[in-house]
């Protein structure tokens, strides 16, 4: 039997692909090998990004992007980012957490 918790994670990242499918990336999907050491994110169909999604009563944000840049170095992909559930907000209202690093060559382009 799966774990209340294990249920809210997949439950939040089904609604993170359907938001991302609503709003023009029809590739988007679930990624499947969750904590397998090579682990490599939780959706993929985001070319460049590593997406990694908490839905954690207790928001460590350190920790989820530090998680998220280890799967992006998996996946060998430019860009990591943690989206992290609100509580009590919709999934348009998640957090959306990348290095300030990262942030800077996303917006300006720098390669």
């Amino acid at each position: 039997m799966t774990s209340p918790q294990r249920r809210k994670g997949s439950s939040f990242e089904r609604d993170v692909v359907a938001y991302l499918r609503e709003h023009g990336f029809p590739y988007a999907e679930r990624a499947y090998g969750a904590g397998r050491p090579d682990d490599r994110g939780d959706i993929d169909g985001m070319p460049g990004f590593t997406l990694e999604c908490k839905a954690h009563r207790q928001i460590d944000l350190a920790g989820f992007v530090d998680e998220a840049e280890h799967e992006r170095a998996n996946a060998r992909q430019r860009f990591a980012a943690a989206i992290v559930k609100r509580r009590n907000k919709s999934t348009a209202d998640a957090y959306v957490v990348m290095t300030l690093a990262q942030f800077a060559a996303l917006v300006s382009g720098d390669s």
